[in-house]
């Protein structure tokens, strides 16, 4: 039977345990491993999360020459004092863009939950642990809710834009991260729930159109999107603002308009950007460059 997060906000209660603690406890029955052995490696992913950023160079370019440089633009930028955001939002945004772009230029990234959405949960964890100088433990129970939203959503819905379009990436991504937010901000299992739901809410429907089908365009500033989206949901459901529409219903929601977009839609590359006439140039350039690279003595 499919996870619902209506069940692990009832085992939360009936244990009287934590929505981190759900997936902590699953994780151990999972794998047979003890709670330091679990804390070990959701420490691991991320240190991984964080040494990717503090090894950012923005003259490193994608193998396309496509991506590279903008995390390095939008903190030079940021510098400046002129961007209409806070600084954490700030730090939210370069961060999003320069695990993005380390994702295209093949650099050592964690899937979270996919390839083309790592930046999404890094950019709203790695600012609030620098920011807000929160203990590391805090900061790794907050990834196990992201876990735990993340289950629920692969077993209802999707993670993957070749099945269910960038809503199942970037969306998901941005739900996990809302969530996590909600937790370091003292909000309760109820409120985590629905911050990840406003977040999903607010990108149904998005559509996987990658340029000459590589994820870099426009997939590096969608993880933008998600992480900027990811705050305001959390910080609306801080308020008390609730999901009409319960979250797992939000979940079915995503998993029926998945099931119903068109494939031009869910990463073949043959709509949306990806059919603009600019994108049709980009991958038919990059065509030609692989072919003359191929014939090359």
């Amino acid at each position: 039977m499919e996870l619902s997060l209506q069940e692990i906000l009832d085992w939360c209660q009936t244990e009287k345990k934590r929505f981190w603690e759900y997936m902590l406890y699953d994780d151990m029955a999972q794998r047979g491993i003890s709670r330091e052995e679990s804390f070990a490696y959701m420490e691991k992913i991320f240190d991984t999360m964080e040494q990717t950023v503090k090894t950012y160079r923005q003259d490193r370019l994608s193998a396309s020459g496509l991506v590279g440089a903008e995390g390095g633009k939008l903190e030079a930028y940021a510098k400046t004092g002129n961007m209409l955001c806070g600084s954490f939002m700030e730090e939210a945004m370069i961060t999003a863009l320069k695990m993005a772009e380390s994702n295209a230029c093949m650099r050592r990234i964690v899937a979270a939950p996919t390839a083309g959405s790592c930046g999404v949960i890094p950019a709203v964890l790695l600012p609030y642990y620098e920011l807000k100088k929160v203990p590391k433990e805090e900061i790794l129970k907050a990834l196990f809710v992201t876990g735990g939203i993340g289950e629920v959503i692969a077993q209802r819905a999707s993670i993957s834009g070749a099945e269910g379009g960038c809503q199942a990436e970037i969306g998901s991504a941005s739900a996990m991260a809302a969530g996590a937010l909600v937790y370091l901000q003292g909000g309760s299992d109820e409120q985590i729930c629905h911050a990840a739901a406003l977040a999903l809410k607010g990108l149904l429907g998005l559509v996987c159109d990658p340029v000459a089908g590589l994820v870099e365009i426009p997939c590096v500033k969608r993880n933008v999107l998600g992480c900027v989206n990811a705050i305001s949901c959390a910080d609306m459901a801080m308020a008390g603002i609730k999901s009409r529409i319960p979250p797992d219903e939000v979940i079915d929601a995503m998993q029926e308009v998945g099931s119903k977009m068109d494939s031009a839609f869910r990463e073949t590359a043959l709509g949306g950007l990806a059919a603009t006439k600019t994108g049709q140039e980009i991958m038919h350039k990059l065509m030609e460059t692989e072919e003359d690279a191929t014939i090359t003595p």
